[in-house]
């Protein structure tokens, strides 16, 4: 019997949200995503913040698209759960968007979302942010639409309107972009829990909802938000933000104690890590070519 060919990343990630929504979380390397999938999450998340942190430098546009496709292709090779990708303002205008578009599909990601603000961009929970024209922004999603190979590619567009103009901007920008082609909108930072019901109400489309911390927006329950109606909720960051404690907690201490012996107890033994990297794998199919 001929085997069926699997469906595509796009493909998957629509699926998984008809289904039910989704919690789907930032992952900065290969290795957190492999954990997510163990987790026993449908999807994850390559974050522009948690990518530009991650390289040393602030969330404000300085990373290129070949740098987030690399990363995309690299957290792709490691997990079968389909990627969403922080596209940044698209690299450029609606031609330059054209070839994101070809960059994240060729890294096999589900899809990416693109925001509209002006560059320098601005992480979307600070003061600062500059909008684009309504009419800019329709124009990368309409090159989007066309540059995408799979129809099942999923498009988002992210407004950044209700920290700039308003919150009825913010739904004005959302139907202007899902009549240029997107799939989905990702409101970012609406600051009430009644902005998040209201936006469901008035936008007719499948929505995003981030849950950053830190940031402009409650930090609200995974299902208070799936029964208002949205269908990816998002976290971002989390997975960082809780390592690099971690991280400098364990430094702190070698530093103070000359010894690492009281962190033990909060490490990856060396046997989970190396079932998680799928080691012995590795290993007999190496000593198998020398039989």
């Amino acid at each position: 019997m001929e085997q069926q060919p699997r469906p595509s990343p796009g493909r998957r990630l629509r699926e998984a949200w008809t289904a039910g929504a989704l919690q789907v979380p930032g992952v900065f390397n290969p290795l957190v995503a492999r954990l997510a999938e163990r987790s026993g999450f449908q999807a994850v998340y390559l974050s522009g913040a948690a990518l530009s942190a991650s390289a040393g430098v602030p969330d404000v546009g300085l990373l290129t698209l070949t740098e987030f496709a690399d990363a995309a292709r690299a957290i792709t090779r490691a997990t079968t759960l389909p990627l969403l990708c922080d596209a940044d303002t698209g690299f450029g205008e609606a031609l330059n968007t054209e070839r994101t578009v070809q960059l994240f599909e060729e890294a096999r990601a589900a899809g990416l979302h693109l925001e509209d603000q002006q560059l320098p961009k601005r992480c979307g929970h600070l003061t600062g942010k500059q909008l684009v024209e309504p009419a800019v922004m329709a124009a990368k999603i309409r090159a989007a639409v066309a540059a995408r190979s799979d129809p099942s590619f999923v498009l988002i567009a992210r407004t950044d309107a209700r920290s700039v103009n308003g919150f009825d901007d913010a739904v004005r920008r959302a139907k202007l972009y899902l009549d240029a082609g997107a799939d989905a909108i990702f409101p970012e930072a609406l600051e009430t829990e009644e902005e998040f019901a209201t936006f469901v109400r008035k936008v007719q489309a499948p929505l995003l909802a981030n849950m950053t911390e830190f940031g402009r927006s409650p930090n609200l329950d995974f299902s208070t938000l799936a029964s208002m109606g949205y269908r990816i909720v998002l976290y971002p960051v989390t997975a960082l933000r809780v390592a690099l404690r971690a991280a400098q907690e364990t430094l702190d201490t070698i530093r103070q104690q000359g010894h690492q012996r009281d962190c033990l107890s909060r490490m990856l033994p060396r046997s989970e890590l190396y079932d998680l990297l799928g080691y012995r794998d590795y290993e007999q199919r190496d000593q198998a070519y020398f039989q």
